[in-house]
């Protein structure tokens, strides 16, 4: 555990250059105080994703992908983050198979996990919101209420979301982090490599971007 521990603060870039006088006289508890403040600063979400399996080996909940099967889930409800993707897979996806409202929540959930957009689901879905027609998820700034009209496909949409926090496996859409519909073409699906279709949508990863030093 204090490998762990150790492991997780250093990966963060916390842990500050100790100073000679203190080391000499207590390096133990020194290196325990470093990296209790390096913990306290870290989200416990955002901690717990460090230590955890990746999400390509969890699959604690396993799922399958027709209404058959998410009918037989009870009806759920949650805190902010299972509000904030069910509402987003309800206006996003409402429309789509199951398979196609899984895939949606895939590319939620692995943006939470780059270290290029926030790191809540709340937060992913809420970038950009206020600048009309600059947010990364559309019906969050296209100047229409977010309203439910539509009580059954609420129920399903709140059952995908609850399964995928509950890590249900990342299998569809291999690692996508962007998707469009395909009625549009957006610029950077040029040069994003597709990693899967399903229903109307398109999926992307975005390049891993490399040094040039």
């Amino acid at each position: 555990m204090r490998i762990l521990l150790a492991a997780a603060a250093a990966a963060l870039g916390l842990a500050a250059a100790p100073a000679a006088a203190e080391l000499s006289a207590d390096p133990a508890g020194h290196i325990l105080r470093t990296e209790r403040a390096a913990l306290d600063s870290v989200s416990r979400d955002r901690l717990q994703r460090l230590v955890e399996a990746p999400s390509e080996a969890r699959g604690a909940t396993s799922v399958s992908y027709d209404r058959s099967w998410l009918a037989s889930q009870p009806v759920v409800e949650g805190g902010s983050e299972w509000e904030c993707l069910a509402e987003a897979l309800y206006f996003e996806a409402r429309g789509e198979s199951v398979r196609g409202q899984f895939a949606v929540a895939e590319v939620i959930l692995n943006r939470v996990e780059s270290a290029i957009f926030p790191d809540t689901v709340c937060g992913v879905i809420n970038q950009g919101t206020g600048k009309r027609y600059q947010c990364q998820f559309t019906y969050t700034c296209d100047g229409v209420a977010e309203t439910i009209h539509e009580p059954r496909a609420w129920t399903q949409v709140g059952k995908v979301a609850r399964a995928m926090l509950n890590g249900a496996p990342r299998a569809l859409t291999k690692g996508a982090t962007h998707y469009h519909t395909k009625h549009v073409s957006p610029r950077w699906a040029r040069v994003y490599p597709r990693t899967a279709t399903i229903g109307v949508h398109h999926f992307y990863r975005k390049p891993i971007q490399l040094s040039s030093n």
